[in-house]
């Protein structure tokens, strides 16, 4: 079992460049990728999103991957028409204020657009061997900070599971205790009218319907049916997330089932701790992969 979140971050100094990964995640229904890379390492997104795939199954992870390199492969290129003709300008621009041409620099005209321009070369399989290393860790203890959350999760589930369970037990027990009140309540209604007269027949047709519409038995069946399948999901199923929520929704439903039709106390107190379980195993479901 895995967390939704995680965190992990590695970087490299060489010789020739210092890079470095983060990748941070928080819930989502679906894997929602958000890669972020220098402008010239665009061609290395998917691969970077196809490595991850393999990985993550659901989440909304950031991905941050900066490089700066200490010797790029760079040429400067100079305009010295453009460059005349701003200095021409600006000695019209000096004669008119009544300055010299010493106060015009070098720099000043350099600064000008088109005069320079900057041309570089970027190798991406180069840069793909320098991010390769440090990518490959930051996504290894990424996933292990997922693992270890996950770890944590299951345990708090695993808990909150052995409570429900005990739950159902209590509902299970209890069944034949609530059969048998609803027996004595009519039988108790048919004396109060009838007296002697009361027709045993009668007493066992009165409570007959009242079993089918009042007993918990079939609830109390699917209601461990559906434990013993979450807890399948949560020991085999490595993303069990989704299933996990799909469970939990019939399992409150065979509790809500319960509470309606109660008629015992302890089951009525058993409901609603029930009910407290399964709510803490929602919870935490919704952050697990």
């Amino acid at each position: 079992m895995k967390s939704m979140t995680g965190y992990a971050y590695a970087e490299n100094t060489g010789e020739k460049a210092f890079v470095s990964a983060e990748i941070k995640s928080v819930n989502s229904r679906y894997a929602d990728f958000n890669i972020n890379l220098p402008p010239f390492l665009g061609a290395l997104e998917q691969e970077i999103r196809s490595l991850c795939s393999g990985y993550i199954v659901r989440g909304k992870v950031d991905i941050y991957i900066r490089v700066r390199d200490f010797q790029p492969d760079m040429s400067v290129e100079t305009d010295l028409q453009a460059a005349k003709n701003y200095a021409d300008a600006l000695k019209k621009i000096a004669g008119v204020l009544g300055l010299s041409d010493s106060d015009i620099s070098v720099g000043l005209i350099a600064s000008r657009e088109g005069v320079l321009s900057v041309n570089q070369t970027y190798d991406t399989d180069a840069y793909r061997t320098l991010i390769e290393p440090v990518f490959n860790q930051a996504l290894k203890d990424f996933c292990a900070d997922r693992e270890r959350e996950g770890a944590n999760l299951k345990r708090d589930i695993l808990v909150q599971l052995a409570k429900l369970e005990n739950c159902a037990r209590i509902f299970e027990q209890s069944v034949p205790e609530m059969e048998a009140l609803f027996k004595q309540t009519i039988t108790k209604r048919f004396n109060e009218l009838l007296g002697d007269n009361a027709d045993e027949q009668r007493i066992m047709s009165e409570t007959a319907a009242m079993l089918v519409k009042y007993t918990i038995n079939e609830e109390v069946v699917r209601l461990l049916s559906h434990i013993e399948a979450l807890k399948t999901e949560i020991e085999h199923n490595e993303a069990p997330g989704k299933k996990i929520d799909f469970i939990c929704q019939e399992l409150n439903r065979e509790i809500n089932t319960i509470g309606s039709k109660n008629q015992i106390l302890k089951i009525g107190q058993s409901v609603i701790e029930a009910k407290d379980a399964l709510e803490n195993i929602r919870e935490q479901c919704r952050n697990v992969e």
